[in-house]
């Protein structure tokens, strides 16, 4: 087994910051990054203050000459800076310290790269990471050669002519656009089939490596990848759940957020989070242990409100990890939760919580009901099913030239009907 690459990470504290988050937080979410590339090994990190950002380093001078003695003290490969890197401040910053060095959208990107499964998973972060190099071509490329997992930002071969690798990445974006399209148009196909099924779709979504996968597993009994690691999850997976009401639902995992999300991934990813655009309830997961909790969440806010969420959709918070609370705090966050019909403290990982918040999801559903009468052909069979397994029909009598079904149902359930061919 190669030895592990040994990384560093600085997390650059801007005087004129203006950001919600405290510093020694943003480090620590960076190291949790960086460690989730696979092979590497994160050996230090720090908080680097940074009066005005000089254009060709980043860093002042003292700071770069004393940052170099340290990687090479430490005998460091790759840094890996969390924030946005220029490409001259990268060429500079790596031709000074002698090491490879990655700003936060890379390094997201090569995480995606190592974690997507699903066909429109890869060709999205390919899509994504094409886009990313062709802004960085101050030098050439040549990472569109694959040697490991992720797009090779880590480690990759020499260079080549930069008018050659523009051309060709070019290339592939056209590539990929065209294998994207057809895939999804697959995934409309598969969602028009979903919006014929009666069962509401309700999504989880939420800071990344705040329990969503967990939550998924505990309420479906699948076994979708859960670890306390950053973006677990990468792939939307949807499961049907009958809740302890009887009630059937479809559960979607998607993936998770993280403030400073790259440009390139919210457009590329956008398909991929239309399950939350269509979705009738979102259950917005939160790691309520975190001690930013409610900045993650103000950063969620934002990203669906950047989607074009509907604001009309319903939201249900569920303020996660319970068990790492400490008990002396506990009652009184449970009390904080209870006194909102929309807010539910739970811990996916014991059960806590989790019975009282299926109850609330599938009150959600219970809308008023209507009383109609349709007037359906005798060729319409389908609709007809359709009704009698949907169990709205309150009674039927059939005619000279069809049936006459009285019906009782929500106004959901109406325009389910509607689209029942």
């Amino acid at each position: 087994m190669a030895p592990a690459t040994r990384g560093y990470v600085l997390h650059p504290d801007f005087k004129s910051g203006g950001k919600r988050r405290l510093p020694e937080h943003g480090l620590a979410e960076a190291v949790s990054l960086a460690g989730a590339l696979p092979g590497m090994a994160v050996v230090g990190g720090e908080v680097a203050r940074v009066a005005r950002a000089t254009p060709a380093t980043l860093f002042g001078s003292g700071k770069v000459a004393e940052l170099g003695a340290r990687m090479r003290d430490l005998d460091i490969e790759v840094v890996f800076v969390d924030g946005p890197v220029t490409p001259v401040q990268q060429r500079n910053l790596e031709k000074e310290w002698g090491v490879k060095l990655l700003d936060r959208t890379g390094l997201i990107l090569e995480i995606f790269a190592d974690r997507a499964r699903t066909r429109e998973g890869v060709l999205q972060v390919e899509l994504a990471a094409l886009s990313y190099q062709r802004t960085r071509l101050v030098r050439a490329w040549t990472h569109l050669e694959r040697q490991r997992g992720g797009f090779g930002f880590v480690g990759g071969p020499g260079e080549t002519q930069l008018e050659a690798d523009r051309r060709a990445i070019d290339d592939q974006v056209i590539r990929l656009k065209r294998q994207l399209d057809r895939v999804v148009k697959t995934r409309e196909l598969h969602r028009a089939s979903r919006r014929k099924v009666p069962f509401p779709i309700v999504a989880l979504v939420g800071y990344t490596n705040a329990g969503k996968s967990t939550l998924f597993n505990r309420v479906t009994g699948a076994d979708v990848l859960a670890k306390d690691m950053l973006f677990a999850t990468l792939d939307p997976t949807m499961r049907g759940v009958t809740l302890p009401s009887g009630r059937k639902i479809i559960l979607s995992d998607t993936v998770g957020f993280i403030s400073d999300l790259p440009t390139q991934l919210v457009a590329a990813f956008r398909a991929t989070l239309e399950e939350v655009l269509e979705a009738d309830l979102i259950l917005h997961v939160r790691d309520i242990a975190h001690p930013e909790s409610a900045e993650q969440a103000a950063d969620v806010t934002d990203i669906l409100g950047s989607l074009g969420v509907n604001a009309a959709t319903p939201m249900i918070e569920v303020w996660n990890k319970l068990d790492l609370v400490d008990q002396g705090q506990r009652p009184a966050l449970v009390d904080q939760a209870g006194k909102s019909d929309l807010v539910f403290a739970a811990s996916a990982l014991t059960g806590e919580g989790i019975d009282g918040l299926l109850e609330a999801v599938s009150r959600a559903f219970d809308e008023e009901k209507q009383d109609v009468v349709l007037n359906l052909p005798f060729a319409d069979g389908k609709r007809r099913a359709w009704l009698h397994g949907e169990g709205v029909v309150v009674s039927e009598t059939a005619g000279d030239d069809g049936y006459r079904i009285a019906v009782r149902w929500t106004t959901r359930q109406a325009a389910r009907f509607n689209v029942v061919v």
